[in-house]
């Protein structure tokens, strides 16, 4: 069962690095495109802020961690991406090309988007970086568990049993309001391999008195669907249940739930 941050405060992973093997991803978030430029937030991303957030993550790869690129969010990014696609998808491109650590794109769609952009989008990224590139999904909870359009304009169980779907490697559920195994049972339930979903926390869902929660629902769900592919946490800078070390979340999930398969 992986193990997977988010991560957009960029604080430092030195904590992190000194017990790599309880991370299995880490998502730096997030791109942005706008006027044929491109955006790690609000900055380029070769802008010197973020050396050393580049140092650690390749640093961390080479221990074994996924390192993936998050596009989107809140604001117009795949809207942008869309509209002037050759110059900015080469924009990207070449910042993969740079970054030659980063294995895979979160697609993190929250605007309405044509699924075949998506889909277009899917085939490039493929063509160009090979079948091993990691392709993973951010959708809301509710869009897995009914099926029908929502907020991305699209169906994802139409896109994940398109001929694209065979690409996303898995889906990073934001279950921010209903993290539970109810929440993971009506995902499976709706038609979906519990091998591609990964369920996501809000760092503010929980803290040092209600972690446990945490540990017994990813047990339960463990014990029920062995090939759960994972949990997540958004994001590292306040993961639970320390208020200092947020890399003890990751260590506390490996050391007390992955133990029991």
């Amino acid at each position: 069962m992986k193990t997977i941050y988010y991560y957009q405060t960029f604080v430092g992973l030195d904590k992190l690095l000194n017990h790599a093997q309880d991370i299995d991803v880490i998502i730096i978030s997030s791109i942005h495109f706008g006027k044929s430029q491109i955006y790690l937030n609000d900055n380029s991303p070769n802008d010197k802020m973020f050396d050393k957030l580049w140092y650690e993550t390749e640093k961390l790869s080479v221990q074994n961690t996924k390192i993936l690129l998050m596009i989107g969010g809140a604001g117009g990014a795949y809207t942008n991406l869309f509209e002037d696609f050759e110059n900015n998808y080469k924009l990207l491109t070449e910042l993969l090309g740079e970054k030659t650590w980063i294995s895979g794109i979160d697609l993190d769609v929250e605007e309405n988007v044509n699924m075949k952009d998506i889909q277009m989008l899917m085939d490039k990224l493929i063509d160009d970086f090979g079948e091993d590139f990691i392709i993973t999904m951010a959708p809301i909870a509710s869009t897995l568990q009914n099926d029908g359009r929502s907020i991305v304009g699209f169906n994802y169980k139409e896109l994940y049993y398109s001929k694209q779907g065979k690409y996303i490697n898995w889906f990073n559920v934001q279950c921010y309001d209903s993290f539970s195994e109810e929440t993971y049972t009506s995902i499976i339930k709706n038609g979906y391999p519990s091998n591609k979903i990964v369920m996501g926390m809000e760092s503010g869902q929980f803290d040092e008195k209600t972690f446990k929660n945490v540990i017994t629902i990813l047990k339960n769900l463990l014990y029920k669907y062995p090939n759960m592919c994972g949990v997540f946490d958004w994001e590292y800078l306040n993961a639970p249940p320390s208020k200092t070390d947020p890399s003890l979340w990751a260590r506390l999930i490996k050391n007390n739930v992955n133990f029991i398969i």
